[in-house]
């Protein structure tokens, strides 16, 4: 099921668009300030973001520009003001889509659906024993949670989920990880990011299911 986030701050246009979307068949989360969407945003996945122009903690650009930074998910904004100005503004930033109110729902729901297409094009997803690894948001998920990593850990993550079912030595990730020319650090790097990544992914880090050591050649991720 496709998931919608609302953002915005009028509530009777937030429970009517909430309704009307839900009627459709998707999965709908709303915020009411940029607060608010930013835990939404960093507790759960979404496909797609109806995001408000004015909200009562800043702009909806300002947002924008925020996700931008880590994430292509789809955006579609909604503005009061139909004003070219605001329109180049919103296109600059990277919303890929704008409306004007008031609107026709019909004509917003065939632009969502639009944009969740084109989203499902752009996005990639890995999928292997209840982690999903979002690609193009580098983010990662656990069932609905998120699962925050630093960047080596990501990088290993993504590794051994694009690799699954395959030995990989120490030397592969060294050379993949951290130096492409060979110029590795010390190899015991290596077991210390592991150790750290299966604290946040495993169920009993002392027991690992899903990172596996091979030993004497090397760790696999056991799909």
């Amino acid at each position: 099921m496709k998931r919608i986030l609302i953002i915005e701050d009028d509530t009777d246009l937030q429970e009517g668009l909430a309704f009307t979307l839900a009627a459709e068949g998707y999965d709908i989360a709303e915020a009411d300030s940029i607060r608010a969407a930013k835990r939404q945003l960093v507790e759960g996945r979404f496909d797609c973001l109806l995001l408000d122009c004015n909200l009562p903690d800043g702009s909806g650009f300002e947002l924008c520009g925020q996700i931008r930074e880590t994430s292509r998910i789809p955006i579609l904004m909604l503005t009061a003001r139909d004003t070219e100005l605001d329109e180049v503004r919103a296109l600059e930033l990277g919303v890929d889509d704008y409306m004007s109110k008031p609107f026709s729902a019909a004509v917003l729901k065939a632009r969502l659906k639009k944009l969740m297409n084109r989203g499902e094009e752009l996005t990639t997803y890995l999928d292997s024993n209840g982690i999903r690894l979002d690609k193009g948001a580098c983010r990662v998920y656990q069932g609905e949670k998120a699962v925050e990593l630093s960047k080596v850990e990501y990088k290993l993550l993504l590794y051994f989920m694009e690799n699954k079912n395959q030995v990989l030595s120490k030397e592969q990730i060294l050379r993949h990880i951290w130096d492409s020319e060979g110029k590795f650090v010390d190899e015991n790097i290596v077991s210390v990011n592991i150790r750290r990544l299966r604290r946040k992914i495993e169920v009993d880090p002392a027991a690992p299911r899903l990172i596996r050591t091979v030993h004497g050649l090397g760790y696999m991720w056991k799909d």
